[in-house]
């Protein structure tokens, strides 16, 4: 019964935000993070963090714009998505596990027009 949902995908004009969300049901996850993976490339991995230590990581392609954070009562993970870019077009997955991950969300598409 463990699943992992995603929301917050949508259209949006280049520059701007969108604030992605996935819950994870069924069990807690020490490592939760977030892919994407354009049409016609391969999965890329985005941002993730771990339950304790309060460390995250981040692709080069997204510092300084994205941000990940979590909300471990809630066994929610956020990307908070800032200056889109086009290229930022690609379908997102939340991803989580006991250690690496594990479990995946079915995605969510984000679409950035110019």
């Amino acid at each position: 019964q463990v699943q992992l949902v995603e929301s917050g995908g949508g259209l949006v004009q280049a520059g701007g935000s969108l604030r992605l969300s996935c819950t994870a049901s069924g069990r807690a996850f020490s490592t939760m993070g977030w892919f994407r993976q354009a049409q016609g490339k391969s999965r890329e991995f985005v941002a993730g963090m771990r339950r304790s230590g309060g460390s995250t990581y981040y692709a080069d392609s997204v510092k300084g714009r994205f941000t990940i954070s979590r909300d471990n009562a809630k066994n929610t993970v956020y990307l908070q998505m800032n200056s889109l870019k086009p290229e930022d077009t690609a379908v997102y997955y939340c991803a989580g596990g006991p250690n690496d991950y594990n479990y995946w969300g079915q995605g969510t598409q984000v679409t950035v027009s110019s």
